[in-house]
């Protein structure tokens, strides 16, 4: 078993600025499994909302208008699937929460505080394959880019003690048994999960130490170019 790094060539992503789609929720709106609703990118390229998955359904990014619709993100990757009749639901307190008729809500994404500059009033998904939570003046207070989980997107970058971890097979999107970590030190480094401590990465960049210092290493696709990875159980 190993990682595959699939790179996908001639896509391209348009930069959108946020502030100017149509791809907006604003607090008191929602998303449902059961109208199948979902945000999409202004071109159309990417979707966000709910997604088929297991005996249920996930909320996530996918790749709208290719033949196989392909998760490039997912939100709490290791929980269960959740039932039909939840809704997601941007909250006026700056919440992204998925809403079951009973039971307790499930936070997605989270910016109340008591700054209103950081408070979301609007979420959009934006051509890049970023969802993002926006201000009352537009700005981005949270981003899925931030937060990745197999994949990256070009434009995204992978920051300093960032990783990817494998999902378990194409089919299971959660946590697999290998990752991928930007280190300190500025190489690229393959671990099983559970290995990092002990130093016992398989594969590397061989870029210790190259460069200015800590801050500068990232790891950033160029465009046209999709990096997912995945646990090959072939």
């Amino acid at each position: 078993m190993a990682f595959l790094v699939l790179l996908l060539l001639n896509f391209v992503f348009n930069a959108t600025n946020a502030q100017s789609t149509s791809s907006i929720i604003k607090p008191g709106s929602s998303l449902s499994p059961i109208n199948n609703s979902y945000l999409l990118s202004p071109s159309g390229q990417f979707a966000f909302g709910f997604y088929r998955y297991k005996n249920g359904y996930s909320v996530g990014i996918w790749f709208e208008n290719i033949q196989q619709k392909t998760v490039v993100w997912t939100a709490n990757r290791d929980a269960s699937p959740f039932p039909s009749d939840v809704t997601l639901v941007l909250t006026t307190e700056g919440t992204l929460i998925v809403r079951p008729k009973q039971g307790q809500d499930v936070l997605i994404a989270d910016t109340s505080s008591d700054d209103v500059s950081r408070l979301a009033t609007s979420a959009s998904m934006l051509d890049s394959g970023n969802f993002v939570l926006l201000n009352s003046s537009g700005g981005i207070v949270w981003k899925s880019f931030d937060f990745p989980t197999d994949t990256i997107l070009p434009g995204q970058r992978l920051a300093v003690t960032g990783k990817l971890v494998s999902s378990v097979a194409v089919s299971d999107h959660g946590s697999g048994k290998f990752l991928i970590l930007m280190q300190t030190d500025g190489n690229l480094v393959q671990y099983p999960v559970g290995a990092v401590e002990l130093g016992a990465g398989y594969w590397d960049t061989e870029t210790f130490n190259a460069g200015n210092g800590v801050k500068q290493w990232n790891l950033v696709l160029v465009i046209g170019l999709l990096v997912h990875l995945m646990l090959d159980m072939v």
